[in-house]
């Protein structure tokens, strides 16, 4: 387990999420597609295809939609790697679930909420990223599950924990 120092300033677990969202990675021939986000929370930064997971629909079909609905693509075998847990300083905590795949249906295709962009796996823009992405998308790239817990004040890390090599049931 990956933690910072100090103990977590939230009672895990009690905690509970009020919106429920989702992030899609796509990894293909050396390279990850993320977007630039260009409105909603986080406009401006690099991420993962996603958003809030509307009522009656399970997580992966989210994640399967939203970037259907930002990128134009489909993605295809999506597979749960990992969940963040944050709380917030400034907006309603956030229950996040991470889904990976290795290939998809279509172009990506700029659209009013996102802008495509490819990298090399080494070449990862964390800068430009939540700065909580260092913590955990290392380990999606290296095929580990994780379950994280971040709190945030504004946009910046106040605590973390990481655990690695999460079962998550398939269909999760």
């Amino acid at each position: 387990m990956e933690s910072s120092n100090a103990d977590s300033p939230i009672d895990w677990g009690s905690w509970r999420a009020h919106t429920h969202a989702t992030l899609m990675f796509i990894i293909k021939d050396g390279e990850i597609l993320l977007i630039e986000k260009k409105r909603g929370l986080g406009a401006g930064k690099i991420n993962g295809p996603g958003g809030k997971i509307d009522p009656g629909e399970t997580p992966m079909q989210c994640a399967i939609r939203e970037t259907q609905e930002e990128l134009l693509i489909t993605a295809l075998r999506p597979k749960k790697v990992g969940e963040l847990h944050f709380a917030m300083s400034d907006v309603p905590d956030i229950l996040c679930h991470v889904y990976v795949a290795r290939d998809f249906e279509g172009v990506p295709t700029e659209t009013e909420e996102a802008k495509p962009q490819w990298f090399r796996l080494h070449d990862i823009p964390y800068r430009q990223m939540w700065s909580d992405d260092i913590h955990w998308l290392p380990l999606l790239l290296r095929d580990r599950s994780f379950l994280g817990r971040f709190t945030f004040k504004g946009e910046e890390v106040d605590w973390f924990q990481i655990e690695k090599d999460v079962f998550f049931p398939s269909g999760r």
